[in-house]
């Protein structure tokens, strides 16, 4: 038996739920974010009110303006969000030991793939219809998306024109080529609604091999 001057054994303390700082959650930013890519998606830009994101995403007005300062500044943040790992894997297939036309190969792959899909043609389509009103939007997502994509390729060929591999006149004009190449004949199909569905695998493949064949047809120092 214990005395009654023993002490009952302290309870173990329950870890603390760790607290952010408002707007610091990165979960609850997460949770904003994918409500309103939901709501983006179904309902476009103009037809969707802050009241209906914050219903997909679990929120208040109050929490989603902690973090967003406007549903144009949430738009921005949900599209910047989707395009860094795209741009992570245009950088990757661009790398290693691999000789010039596998690379390019693989760039094209994987741009052609993302500028085709759903996701990223319903977000063209947005800016698309309020960049007359609000060109900033506009400006902004050209210059994190296409002209960020166009650099990526760009510092490629400038090494390799260096290199000696390729003989280029006027670098960022055969960067924009090889960009539209990569997707010939399926983007614009993609984002007018004449194909609604994004190009097989397969069909991204083929398009890859000619696109490379087309730009070193013309670009490669060795061409006869």
């Amino acid at each position: 038996m214990h005395s009654m001057t023993d002490k009952p054994a302290p309870k173990p303390r329950r870890p603390r739920t760790p607290r952010h700082a408002a707007g610091a959650d990165p979960d609850k930013r997460a949770a904003i974010i994918l409500g309103a890519a939901q709501v983006f998606m179904q309902m476009g830009f103009d037809a969707a009110s802050v009241s209906d994101i914050c219903t997909a995403a679990g929120v208040s007005k109050s929490t989603l303006y902690v973090y967003f300062a406007s549903k144009e500044d949430l738009f921005e943040a949900l599209v910047e969000e989707r395009r860094e790992a795209m741009f992570e894997n245009l950088q990757s297939s661009l790398q290693g030991p691999a000789p010039l036309a596998d690379r390019l190969a693989a760039f094209a792959r994987t741009l052609g793939a993302a500028i085709c899909s759903d996701d990223v043609i319903a977000a063209q389509r947005i800016v698309i219809a309020i960049a007359e009103r609000r060109p900033d939007i506009g400006t902004r997502f050209y210059e994190s998306g296409a002209a960020k994509g166009h650099a990526v390729l760009l510092a490629v060929l400038e090494q390799e024109v260096a290199r000696g591999t390729l003989v280029i006149p006027d670098l960022p004009l055969a960067a924009y080529q090889f960009v539209e190449l990569s997707a010939a004949g399926h983007w614009r199909r993609r984002l007018f609604a004449k194909a609604a569905t994004p190009p097989t695998a397969e069909v991204i493949a083929a398009t890859a091999q000619s696109a490379v064949a087309m730009f070193l047809a013309t670009y490669a120092a060795s061409r006869s």
